[in-house]
């Protein structure tokens, strides 16, 4: 024999309602930490200025400016920064072509004594197409 309570037995049920907040949580969270456009291995902090993109000439000679102050010819890092050890290692990068572009990508958090002497360094090789690529946008 059955002896009933008079309740109706509860039905196992999965709340759905959390379960959705961490699956939403889990999407934004690997949205906004996934990488969709990198350019280099260095981070830089381009300054900004109110100009239109140009289209690149092709094999310019890149020299990088990070923050702290550290130069880069291409992929390498020039270890010595004085004008005469950085004009040897740009002399070696670029072989006599002096008409080759060349592009001096400074941090905008960088000194202006690291960015000054590598301008310095290339103009006394002979090198007359300089450019300092920039962000689009105009500064705060």
């Amino acid at each position: 024999m059955r002896l009933g309570t008079g309740r109706v037995p509860d039905e196992p049920e999965i709340n759905l309602v959390s379960l959705i907040d961490v699956v939403f949580c889990l999407i934004i969270f690997l949205v906004v930490t996934t990488s969709f456009n990198q350019r280099s291995a260095i981070r830089l902090e381009l300054p900004k200025a109110d100009i239109a993109a140009e289209v690149q000439p092709p094999d310019p000679l890149t020299i990088v400016i990070d923050a702290e102050g550290r130069i880069y010819l291409g992929n390498q890092e020039v270890l010595r920064r004085d004008p005469a050890s950085l004009k040897e290692a740009i002399a070696q990068v670029a072989g006599d072509d002096r008409q080759r572009p060349v592009f001096i990508r400074a941090d905008a958090r960088a000194q202006t004594q690291a960015l000054v002497t590598v301008m310095e360094a290339v103009g006394q090789l002979g090198f007359t197409r300089v450019s300092l690529p920039v962000a689009p946008g105009a500064p705060e």
